[in-house]
């Protein structure tokens, strides 16, 4: 084994901008009720939420107004259905005016926030709410078919039912309502006992007029669970992490730390279309971005992306947080790539590499630099941040944030030598307590205070980090390691792609062999081959994919993050015969080749 020379334990610091400082001061805020009561009394008259619609209509809630409410649901539940401290909820809404409502209605009463997809079937429905052990459900009307099949198996007692311009003015709700129930007939009929959300409001507000009390936050300290946050990290099974209100508010912090040189408060107004649920825009949009007096734009879906053309043509957005297939997909819309927002101050990537081809063209395009970080849901989830005052790095994940360290293992879990990769763990506040109810998985994931990511990583100088690969997506031929990531990175580069994917598959010459999935901008065209002479030319001989299959799209998660794992599925189910659950075998777009 190799002996790792000594090196400075945080080499990163000296890399720091002068207004970045390396530790954290004291918490300013004991939880996030405290976070939410101060910043709303701060901000009051300004509009701290907008809902927009594809076709322009929109909601407003300004900060105050946003604290009523949440004081209203609060009430709801502690009041009206009896919930105790730390009863979890569970809010399955896409981005609309309700989720922060209920998402901070949760922390003031003292409960814990469970996020859930909408997205899901009724049995992931079901297994999150049975294995959350959540008591109330609150869930957008556009799947409310999914409920009498999913709450049988749960401890659910109470459903919240919301619509998507709920607390939108009257006139524009109403017709937004009865055009997707009666014209696109998407909203399904709800058989089971729910109560309306602005009923649910109303409820709580006589109780708050009878006196109810509105401290039921007095009892949380830092160590207290805020969220459970599902994942299926790094084992795929889907488990909940325990965010406390120390990890968010200290991630809220670090996050301050880095791009505050950046941040004009209370004036900022940032684009929320990655989904408030996840854990990325939850911290991001909805703690720190609220934090700092921004507006919050909220689309429901992205999908198409001129949904989008609204929000940027009717407000004044500064930042864009966002993955690397949304910023990829706006620079090939006619709209946006013609009239790119004035006065963007900033674009935030996360959630999956950033290719680097994309990177230079946004900012050629927009005049603003997209600032690439790293982080995971164990982690609240921001690790590591390209710093805004200081040498943004494209390609890396930039600097760890301040009051974390990193380091990197090998197989065996010792350091690495300098400059060698090696799987990256953490160490900070923002360090989750644990997986909820899994002792096992907690260990399998937290060893002395330090979280292994499963993610594979290098040191550059100055204390920046390049992620490699997922641990478990590394491709073996014959024997050399291959990183999908670089293979992705270079095939990006050309112009004719959109989109590429890279996975491993079954072998029997070189054990597994380098398969890439392309989707083609549109009006191009690309051969197998031409992208193999491309690559040969930047890539090792046994990093050039064997076989190359140019796709119509690929598949991805609510944020937009290519699903390696659903084509490595679909390959073994090819092999077998079978067809796989997430995904059905289809006949490819346009070819499959190979180099024999």
């Amino acid at each position: 084994m190799t002996t790792p020379a000594p090196v400075d334990e945080r080499p990163w610091i000296a890399s720091y901008g002068p207004q970045t400082s390396p530790k954290l001061a004291e918490p300013a805020y004991p939880h996030l009720a405290a976070l939410f009561d101060q910043v709303c009394a701060r901000y009051a008259a300004a509009p701290a939420f907008t809902a927009v619609l594809p076709n322009g209509m929109f909601g407003n809630l300004s900060f105050s107004r946003l604290h009523e409410l949440a004081e209203q649901f609060a009430a709801y539940l502690r009041e009206e259905l009896g919930l105790q401290a730390g009863d979890r909820v569970a809010v399955q809404l896409p981005n609309s005016l309700a989720y922060p409502i209920c998402a901070f209605a949760v922390f003031k009463a003292g409960c814990v926030l469970v996020n859930v997809n909408p997205l899901y079937t009724a049995s992931e429905m079901a297994h999150q709410l049975r294995d959350s052990g959540a008591k109330v459900l609150v869930i957008v009307d556009l799947f409310a078919d999914k409920l009498p099949e999913a709450l049988p198996q749960t401890d659910v007692g109470h459903v919240v039912l919301a619509r998507i311009p709920d607390l939108f003015p009257a006139l524009p709700g109403f017709i937004a309502h009865n055009v997707m129930k009666y014209w696109n007939r998407i909203i399904p009929q709800c058989t089971v006992e729910a109560t309306m959300f602005r009923e649910a409001l109303a409820k709580g507000a006589a109780r708050r007029v009878s006196g109810a009390s509105n401290e039921y936050a007095a009892a949380i300290g830092p160590d207290t669970i805020a969220a459970l946050q599902y994942t299926g990290g790094t084992t795929g099974v889907s488990k909940g992490a325990m965010l406390t209100h120390g990890n968010l508010l200290a991630n809220v912090a670090q996050l301050e730390q880095m791009v505050r040189p950046q941040i004009d408060y209370g004036k900022e107004c940032t684009l929320a279309v990655l989904p408030l649920y996840h854990i990325f825009a939850f911290t991001v949009n909805l703690l720190f971005f609220f934090a700092v007096g921004s507006r919050n734009i909220l689309v429901a879906s992205p999908r198409p992306l001129s949904n989008l053309q609204r929000a940027f043509e009717n407000y004044p957005i500064t930042w864009v947080p966002g993955v690397n297939t949304l910023f990829n997909g706006l620079m090939n819309e006619e709209w946006f790539a013609d009239y790119p927002p004035p006065r963007l101050r900033g674009a935030v990537a996360g959630g999956t590499a950033l290719h680097e081809a994309v990177a230079r063209r946004w900012e050629k395009l927009t005049g603003v630099p997209i600032i690439e970080g790293y982080g995971l849901t164990e982690s609240a989830p921001v690790v590591s941040f390209n710093p805004i005052d200081g040498e943004n790095r494209i390609g890396t994940i930039g600097i760890p944030v301040p009051d974390t360290d990193v380091k990197l293992l090998d197989m065996e879990g010792n350091p690495v030598a300098p400059g060698e990769a090696g799987e990256l763990a953490v160490r900070g506040p923002q360090v989750m307590s644990g997986y909820w109810q899994r002792p096992d998985e907690t260990a399998r994931v937290l060893r002395d205070g330090w979280l292994l990511t499963g993610d594979i990583a290098l040191m550059e100088a100055g204390g920046y980090f390049r992620i490699v690969d997922r641990k478990k997506d590394l491709i073996l031929v014959s024997g050399f390691n291959v990183y999908p990531n670089e293979v992705e990175d270079c095939i990006a580069k050309l112009e004719q792609v959109l989109e590429v994917a890279v996975i491993g598959v079954p072998d029997q010459r070189s054990g597994e062999a380098v398969q890439a999935y392309i989707v083609l901008n549109p009006g191009h065209e690309l051969s197998g081959e031409q992208v193999r002479e491309h690559c040969r030319k930047h890539l090792a001989a046994y990093k050039v994919p064997r076989q190359i299959e140019m796709r119509a799209e690929l598949p991805k998660s609510p944020v937009g993050k290519v699903l390696r794992r659903v084509l490595r599925d679909e390959i073994l189910a090819r092999a077998s015969g079978a067809v796989p659950l997430e995904m059905p075998v289809a006949k490819p777009a346009v070819e499959e080749v190979g180099n024999g």
